[in-house]
């Protein structure tokens, strides 16, 4: 990231969403605004506004963080994760590389996928 991209995200975003979205961390569990949300519509890349996740593919998965069984169109990308000792799949918009948060294959739906997603990363649009 150059230093002109790096301080437009540092503008452009909560100094959280940035250190989620831009440096790869992750949000405290449960702390989320999505999280218990049950609302119908869509979720969107907090930094590109980009169709990530539609409400009828969110779940509660008890994890802490907002969880979808699939992903819109494509929108993500995943990338070997090999951090804190483990090695796991996290998930990038496809469209500016934001890091949203990790897909594992444990999920209860018919698709066994749970992508585990910092709730900081999305944005909300109701009726979508």
């Amino acid at each position: 990231m150059t230093t002109k991209e790096n301080e437009k995200w540092k503008t452009s975003l909560s100094e959280l969403a940035y250190r989620v979205c831009r440096l790869g961390e992750t949000e405290p569990p449960f702390s989320g605004a999505l999280l218990y949300s049950h609302a119908v519509g869509t979720y969107h890349c907090v930094c590109c506004n980009a169709v990530l996740f539609s409400s009828g593919a969110k779940f509660d998965s008890g994890c802490g963080w907002p969880s979808f069984d699939k992903v819109e169109n494509d929108a993500v990308c995943n990338l070997e994760d090999r951090s804190h000792g483990l090695v796991r799949t996290e998930i990038r918009c496809v469209n500016c590389d934001s890091h949203l948060g990790h897909v594992f294959d444990d999920g209860p739906t018919e698709t066994k996928q749970r992508y585990c997603v910092n709730s900081v990363s999305l944005s909300f649009k109701e009726g979508e």
